[in-house]
């Protein structure tokens, strides 16, 4: 990937915030973390999720997979 976009905590008016935390509180033990810009998420085999949930125990992180973006 060429030019891989550089991931920041999505800048929310207060009302998209609060849809944002409606949402969450419809969901029992949930909390959803914003990033901009969008992108599309990459459509991964069982045994790539495997892979990538590992490397996520191993740094204690997690990890985001997203396809190329077009012109990347």
């Amino acid at each position: 990937m060429k030019n891989r976009p550089k991931f920041t905590f999505a800048n929310l008016d207060e009302a998209s915030l609060e849809r944002v935390r409606e949402l969450e509180s419809q969901m029992e033990n949930v909390c959803i973390l914003a990033v901009q810009p969008r992108v599309t998420l990459a459509d991964l085999t069982d045994e790539q999720v495997e892979k990538v949930r590992a490397l996520e125990d191993e740094l204690g992180v997690i990890l985001l997979a997203y396809s190329d973006p077009p012109n990347g």
